[in-house]
């Protein structure tokens, strides 16, 4: 039985991807860099330091990757402190709060640096619903590599098979996958061109969620 719910974040819980997109074209073009539709949708679910390692390469970028995450870092803390209409994604609040209140045991499973999931953690009061936060900055590979997902199984100190993630993205779909891990995936209007095919149950609002689907979901 399903006791362990194990989120994404951007996306999923909140949508910062007009925020990130923003951020990341503003410094694009301080960079003289064009990026396609197709190349920005690839970095969905990845962590910013993968993505500007991959950019690094690409376009022979002169600044080191911790030059250009923390600029980025700068463009997004800015424009998220600006945009006061950002919300929680439509029912991820009352999903959080009924899996609580229900015993289930949350954790964040997010490829977002530390200081971005404190900002929207703080700015939500989200912080009391999640038992555990695992950030992709503390590892080398970001999604779809499992090792996040993995990490947030390991704190939970469950089994893989009382464990689900919810995932919006086809790199953490396939992280999930990797993984051995129930997922869920939601198809989000705010995460385009994403491939959810090999997510075990999806769903199209949060509405089609609750904790007894949730628990009684066979995992393995």
């Amino acid at each position: 039985m399903i006791n362990t719910v194990i989120f994404d974040m951007d996306g999923v819980i909140v949508d910062t991807e007009p925020v990130h997109h923003y951020a990341l074209n503003q410094h694009f073009n301080e960079l003289g860099i064009e990026v396609s539709p197709q190349e920005y949708a690839s970095f969905t679910g990845g962590s910013t330091r993968n993505v500007y390692q991959r950019l690094r390469e690409k376009y022979h970028l002169a600044q080191n990757v911790e030059t250009l995450v923390l600029r980025k870092r700068e463009i997004f803390n800015q424009a998220f402190n600006e945009k006061k209409d950002l919300d929680l994604i439509s029912g991820a609040r009352k999903l959080i709060e009924d899996l609580y209140s229900s015993d289930f045991q949350l954790i964040l499973g997010s490829s977002s640096a530390k200081v971005t999931i404190d900002r929207i953690f703080n700015r939500f009061k989200l912080f009391p619903y999640f038992r555990h936060i695992v950030s992709g900055e503390d590892f080398p590979k970001s999604k779809p590599d499992p090792a996040i997902f993995l990490e947030a199984v390991r704190v939970s100190g469950e089994p893989k098979k009382h464990c689900i993630v919810i995932e919006d993205s086809t790199n953490g779909v396939r992280a999930a996958n990797a993984a051995g891990i129930f997922c869920v995936g939601y198809v989000s209007e705010h995460s385009l061109k994403q491939n959810l095919s090999s997510a075990d149950f999806v769903i199209h609002d949060f509405s089609e969620l609750n904790p007894e689907i949730i628990r009684n979901f066979t995992n393995g």
